[in-house]
């Protein structure tokens, strides 16, 4: 779905005239590849670099070096790139800034209308996409009247009604509150498993990664780290070094092992937490 062969994206800082001081790389010769299918979350401290890939990937950036391809096109391609852009949808940060319309469903209908989408199909997938995340009884709403959490629902659901084959999740729950977070963070996951589609999920938030396939961790342009929850998060003092936390549970294992307790380095969940202990106590 996403291949990368040594992606580099410079830019230039202006002094005030408009005159180049600088250039800095926030992409230095990425390689990467991710499958169909695949639950992929993508970690950093602000200014790795996750973000700028993000945007790559839906052809809002395009490379300074190397190549990148979406479904096997090339994203430097001009001719491509609506195809592209069908293929790999965008969900931002603050959902305002994606809701256009006045009414849930005619902010879902959007997209489909300005493909040219017949008025029958665009009604199924407006049905479809508000069914997947759950917001069907909100279709008839004003999304100024919703929570956060219910508008970057509507917000997916207005992707989804592209018919993407991958969706690019740009730390879609940092304005969230926890509640609104894990109604976002579940919709992601369920659309993952039962619609099969390609996930890509930017964030700083530990926990929210645990049930990815794949975890990438990112610092300065560079990936550093690759590979599942449980590979990447019983690494926690290289995790430190890179300025970033573990989720809450792993952290208390890590203690209890410093503390001599011979507990499980792979723990993520507080039901791991739980069933390692009574295993220790068992023994």
């Amino acid at each position: 779905m996403v291949v990368a062969q040594g992606l580099t994206y410079e830019y230039h800082i202006r002094d005030e005239q408009g005159k180049v001081e600088q250039t800095e790389q926030a992409l230095k010769s990425i390689n990467l590849s991710i499958e169909k299918g695949q639950f992929v979350a993508i970690l950093g401290h602000n200014g790795s670099g996750k973000s700028t890939l993000a945007k790559h990937m839906n052809a809002l950036l395009f490379p300074t070096g190397g190549t990148l391809w979406i479904k096997g096109m090339d994203t430097q391609d001009e001719d491509k790139l609506w195809d592209i852009r069908q293929s790999a949808g965008m969900v931002f940060q603050n959902p305002d800034n994606q809701i256009i319309a006045t009414i849930v469903e005619e902010d879902v209908a959007f997209g489909p209308e300005n493909l040219g989408i017949s008025s029958p199909e665009i009604r199924k997938r407006v049905d479809d996409s508000l069914r997947a995340v759950q917001m069907t009884e909100y279709q008839g709403h004003a999304p100024h009247l919703l929570s956060g959490g219910q508008k970057q629902r509507v917000a997916i659901a207005g992707v989804l009604a592209m018919k993407p084959e991958c969706i690019i999740l740009d730390e879609p729950t940092a304005m969230l509150d926890p509640s609104g977070r894990k109604e976002v963070l579940d919709t992601v996951y369920q659309l993952n498993q039962k619609e099969k589609i390609t996930t890509i999920l930017i964030t700083h938030y530990m926990e929210e990664v645990i049930r990815a396939h794949r975890v990438i961790v990112m610092e300065q342009g560079e990936i550093v780290m690759d590979g599942t929850p449980k590979e990447i998060f019983k690494q926690v003092e290289v995790l430190k070094q890179l300025g970033l936390d573990v989720p809450q549970v792993t952290e208390l294992a890590y203690m209890l092992r410093k503390e001599g307790i011979p507990i499980s380095d792979e723990i993520l969940t507080i039901e791991e937490m739980v069933e390692s202990l009574c295993q220790l106590k068992q023994k």
